[in-house]
């Protein structure tokens, strides 16, 4: 009798495990047949596609989702729900959603205004290699914008952004070392050696 109990459960298992497979492949299907619509500027279509494997849980098509809900097209423009959709890929650690979500954060877009966040979740696309974030970082924290003027963390950033293969990255990192004390170079250097080393954070800021 156990070991049909045991041959039940695993057959049960195994079903969970085929019905997730088929269910991941028609929200990848799903997504595919919504990317070939947007580049057939049919975005109706797209966004039809695209609503159904985000639904499933998909994050390039939350992410997809999302821009479409901020530029208005094929759907009436909704930035809550591009705020609701970038979040959702954004946890799941979709790089771009993340940086898409700060600026979301950062503008006041669907949501109200929240730097703290806005600026966490830049950290984060930055560390997990979105260059424009980590430039954005420097420039927010070489110019006291948003954040409190600190030329350490902002060569730092310009490090990330150089690492990042931003273009301007390096040029900006030369400016701010120009004001930097041989001990402010040294800290913002083990700053970025410190952030080369560890491993990625994980997707969710702490709220």
């Amino acid at each position: 009798m156990p070991k049909k109990v045991t041959s039940v459960s695993s057959l049960f298992n195994l079903l969970k495990i085929v019905f997730a497979l088929l269910f991941s492949l028609n929200a990848k299907a799903d997504y595919e047949d919504g990317v070939n619509a947007a580049f057939a500027g049919d975005f109706e279509t797209a966004f039809r596609e695209f609503s159904r494997a985000a639904e499933a849980g998909l994050d390039l098509a939350q992410y997809n989702l999302a821009i479409l809900y901020f530029t208005g097209q094929g759907v009436e423009q909704d930035y809550e729900q591009a705020l609701r959709w970038s979040e959702a890929a954004a946890e799941q650690g979709h790089v771009n959603a993340q940086y898409n979500l700060g600026s979301l954060y950062l503008e006041g877009q669907g949501t109200r205004e929240n730097n703290a966040l806005g600026i966490d979740w830049f950290k984060r696309a930055a560390l997990n290699g979105h260059a424009n974030a980590a430039f954005a970082l420097a420039k927010m924290y070489q110019e006291g914008d948003t954040v409190n003027e600190n030329l350490v963390e902002a060569h730092a950033w310009a490090a990330k952004a150089t690492n990042n293969e931003h273009a301007e990255g390096n040029s900006l990192k030369d400016e701010i070392e120009e004001n930097l004390s041989p001990m402010e170079l040294s800290q913002a250097r083990r700053l970025f050696a410190t952030w080369q080393i560890e491993s990625r954070p994980s997707a969710l800021p702490n709220r």
